[in-house]
């Protein structure tokens, strides 16, 4: 299955794709059937429940997940589920243990982004000469922020760039971004935010892969208005950067701003750039890789150390 068919975004989404997920379910228990391990990976909604019918079908599978639930931001009644049915939970979060009883079968792994960006900034210039903007890779997003990181783009009259998924066909691309006149367009995330100075990112994985590269940012995220009234009653968290979120948990204090729903607008995001310490952003990236310590890919293919497997 081409895991882009799995990327959903919020609560209206998943029920959308409900019959999709219902089919895909009853594939794999078929194919559960001929396999020693079972690796699950993220994707908590599809992966949990699939789980919970393995091991009541062959109570005999070892199941290993990597990537778990965030049970510690909502639903935290899934962690006995957890416990009682995976027989070993790889953490990607050094703090998520916590959340866990003593004798649980979770280990800190390390951080999968670690094992995918291998550069890193190391100062910074004086003064901001390119941004990168990355309104992100889902079509609700980018037509949402399009409009606003445009008139930014032309406020600050800075070199631009905007970071397109490789996905995106040219029609696509016409659609979600319209006139691009005063952006250059890259596809590498990776590249363009070590290279640029600052960038304005919309919430995600980005968010943390900008705060490990050192590149200084502020987050953006304007959701559909009933998933953001759901999630806001669901989930227990002060902040939505995974970045601001682990740092919290370390330092007691977060790295960069938030703008959510109807903050997001030019006027906060002008005055949150103006005022953003960039120096100090730095040194706080060096200190969250330090937190999180190293890539998680090879523990993970050696787990027990029975069956060697390679991670793609």
């Amino acid at each position: 299955i081409d895991l882009r068919s799995l990327a959903i975004m919020g609560f209206v989404d998943a029920i959308k794709k409900l019959r999709f997920f219902i089919k895909l379910n009853n594939k794999m228990m078929d194919l559960a059937k001929d396999a020693d391990k079972i690796l699950l990976i993220d994707s908590s909604g599809f992966n949990l429940p699939l789980a919970k019918k393995i091991k009541k079908k062959y109570p005999e599978k070892e199941i290993i997940y990597y990537i778990l639930p965030q049970a510690w931001a909502w639903k935290r009644k899934r962690i006995p589920v957890l416990e009682k049915t995976i027989d070993h939970l790889a953490s990607i979060l050094p703090f998520e243990k916590e959340y866990y009883s003593k004798n649980a079968p979770i280990e800190y792994v390390g951080h999968p982004l670690l094992d995918q960006i291998h550069e890193f900034k190391d100062k910074l210039k004086d003064e901001v000469k390119h941004i990168a903007f990355m309104p992100g890779s889902r079509k609700g997003e980018i037509r949402k922020l399009m409009p606003i990181f445009k008139e930014l783009q032309k406020e600050l009259g800075i070199g631009s760039t905007i970071i397109i998924p490789k996905h995106f066909s040219e029609d696509d691309v016409k659609e979600l971004y319209g006139d691009l006149e005063g952006f250059e367009i890259a596809h590498d995330a990776h590249k363009t935010l070590l290279e640029a100075d600052f960038a304005f990112i919309c919430s995600g994985t980005a968010t943390l892969e900008a705060a490990l590269i050192g590149i200084p940012f502020i987050l953006t995220y304007i959701a559909k208005p009933l998933d953001y009234f759901i999630a806001s009653r669901l989930v227990k968290l002060e902040y939505i950067g995974l970045g601001n979120i682990m740092f919290e948990k370390f330092k007691k204090r977060v790295m960069h701003p938030e703008f959510i729903q109807e903050d997001v607008t030019l006027q906060n995001l002008l005055k949150a750039y103006r005022e953003f310490e960039r120096s100090r952003f730095l040194e706080d990236s060096k200190a969250l890789r330090d937190y999180l310590k190293h890539g998680s890919s090879k523990r993970v293919a050696s787990i027990k150390g029975e069956n060697r497997c390679k991670i793609l």
